[in-house]
């Protein structure tokens, strides 16, 4: 039988696409992998649509057994990769014999590595997607050892080297150009003088709903009240009542009641939140 077999789970393991996007309205968030450029070189390794359904690890990894003869890709967070106890290369296409065991270990620099296989994870489609979301429960379950994650067979072209793709690694610093508004005018303009030249730091507290910032200093309001519940988007910047800012991720709400000060554009820097440790710098400057 085809497919690989999970043979060590790791901290949170998780099949991710492209995610959800366009069916707020229906409350149903976006979720999708939280290092889209990650996912999408993966795929490229492979030779699959860049929205194809990949892995997407925390911290520790994952192992698999293949079941049938399959091609892998590992990308993300920089790793060891060992094929049946050997190694094997990060960031390049790797054959897997039949019965071959695939080891991704721990992330050396960043959180979360990216495991695509050629064909994709052909986990059943919700609501137009194969990813995991762990604040609605839409998708699939969270992996655990002793699953088997069928394979598809749609791919686009041939496997590939990395070459010279200018794969940017983990940052050391982490820098969020920030757009302010919808809500800025909440706030003191002294306070977000100090938030755009003051450093902060990833708090352990981060999840893929949100990235929580700590050590920086509160944001002070100008005025008092709550908002009624409104629309958020990916790389909102909501501010809850500790005066800490907060980035909305793949998994989060699509209503809030807080208000958002900015947004965060999607692209490298979201995908370098995805890789952000706790503890790292948090640096956000104007837009």
């Amino acid at each position: 039988m085809s497919g690989l077999l999970v043979l060590r789970a790791g901290a949170l393991t998780t099949v991710q696409d492209r995610g959800r996007p366009g069916l707020a309205h229906l409350g149903v968030p976006r979720s999708g992998a939280l290092d889209a450029g990650a996912r999408a070189l993966a795929n490229r390794l492979v030779g699959n649509a860049a929205d194809a359904a990949v892995l997407e690890t925390t911290l520790d990894g994952v192992a698999l057994r293949a079941r049938a003869p399959v091609t892998v890709a590992v990308t993300g967070a920089p790793c060891a990769v060992r094929v049946s106890g050997r190694p094997a290369a990060w960031g390049a296409p790797v054959r897997l014999r039949a019965g071959a065991e695939l080891d991704v270990g721990r992330a050396e620099s960043g959180l979360r590595s990216y495991v695509a296989v050629r064909g994709g994870f052909a986990v059943p489609p919700v609501l137009g997607s194969r990813s995991t979301d762990l604040l609605s429960g839409l998708g699939p379950a969270v992996l655990s050892a002793g699953t088997v994650l069928p394979v598809g067979g749609a791919w686009i072209g041939p496997v590939r080297g990395a070459g010279a793709l200018g794969v940017p690694g983990p940052p050391s610093v982490l820098v969020l150009p920030l757009r302010l508004g919808p809500r800025a005018d909440w706030f003191e303009a002294a306070s977000i003088a100090r938030l755009l030249r003051s450093p902060y730091r990833v708090s352990a507290r981060s999840n893929r709903i949100g990235l929580r910032t700590e050590g920086g200093p509160r944001l002070a309001r100008r005025r008092g009240g709550e908002l009624p519940s409104e629309g958020m988007v990916l790389g909102a910047v909501q501010v809850p009542p500790d005066g800490l800012p907060v980035l909305f991720l793949a998994d989060h709400p699509v209503t809030g009641g807080y208000p958002v000060l900015g947004v965060v554009p999607s692209g490298r820097p979201l995908n370098a939140a995805a890789q952000a440790v706790p503890g790292l710098e948090v640096r956000f400057v104007s837009a």
